[in-house]
């Protein structure tokens, strides 16, 4: 009886060590999603410059992808190959028309949904819809701003496009009005145009109907009004938030678009 009580004593105290030992040790943490980050029209990748470089610094690995601004369905497949070459969890960010590119791209490692000043159509609804000047005035990409060209691309008639840009002498202006003059001269320098008939194609079936999606409005947008921004993220039932700022507000508040992305992740 002796050794059989002093048998059980020690297998209790042998069990309480355990456990104050798993107690005592910290859970391993989750890795962190990888942050895919969609440029949008008359930009490219370098506009999340000041974003990407915060995230990595709070530990995140970032991808900056180039946008081919053809249509939704094309630019879709092309993000869609960088998420093919990740592994592991995705928050997937768009900006401006880079939101119609990430509403059409379904992967089920995108376990959250980011718009910054971004479009977030609906099925069939193609992104000039909200630029309608009617239900929401306020955007000055307008001829003389708004810009035509023809440029080569294999995927248009007989290998031509007709593209829109942002004319530079009307660049800081209308879309980034809150940043230096200089940083303003070198976005424009660096943006890619987009075909117009991208703004033209309707839309898929939307992504952020089935995926948790936040919406940062940029209240003194001149590009896409911050009604429309607001109608949509309202629309979307999207986590929303807004700041005073262009429609450029990855470039001039870097930190708050960050911080909207880590909320993003960490849902």
């Amino acid at each position: 009886m002796n050794i059989s009580r002093a048998l059980r004593a020690a297998v209790a105290a042998l069990a309480i060590a355990v456990a104050t030992t798993i107690a005592a040790t910290p859970a391993t943490a989750a890795p962190l999603p990888t942050v895919v980050l969609v440029h949008g029209a008359f930009a490219d990748s370098s506009s999340w410059d000041g974003v990407a470089a915060q995230l990595r610094a709070r530990g995140y690995s970032v991808v900056t992808p180039e946008n081919p601004l053809r249509g939704p369905a094309n630019d879709a497949a092309a993000i869609q190959r960088t998420l093919d070459a990740i592994a592991g969890p995705v928050v997937l960010v768009g900006h401006s028309y880079g939101g119609t590119v990430i509403s059409n791209v379904h992967d089920p490692k995108v376990e959250s949904l980011v718009y910054i000043a971004a479009f977030a159509p609906v099925r069939g609804e193609f992104a000039q819809l909200a630029l309608d000047p009617i239900r929401f005035p306020g955007s000055q990409l307008l001829p003389p701003a708004l810009q035509l060209k023809i440029v080569d691309d294999p995927r248009g008639l007989a290998g031509r496009n007709l593209d829109a840009f942002v004319a530079p002498d009307r660049f800081h202006d209308v879309f980034a009005q809150d940043v230096t003059p200089e940083t303003a001269a070198q976005m424009s320098a660096r943006q890619h145009s987009i075909a117009v008939v991208a703004n033209l194609e309707p839309s898929g079936p939307p992504s952020w109907a089935d995926t948790p999606s936040w919406y940062l409005v940029s209240g003194e947008d001149r590009v896409i009004p911050a009604s429309s921004e607001r109608f949509m993220a309202q629309r979307m039932g999207a986590t929303t938030s807004e700041i005073p700022a262009s429609h450029a507000s990855l470039v001039s508040h870097p930190t708050e678009v960050a911080e909207l992305v880590e909320s993003a992740a960490a849902h």
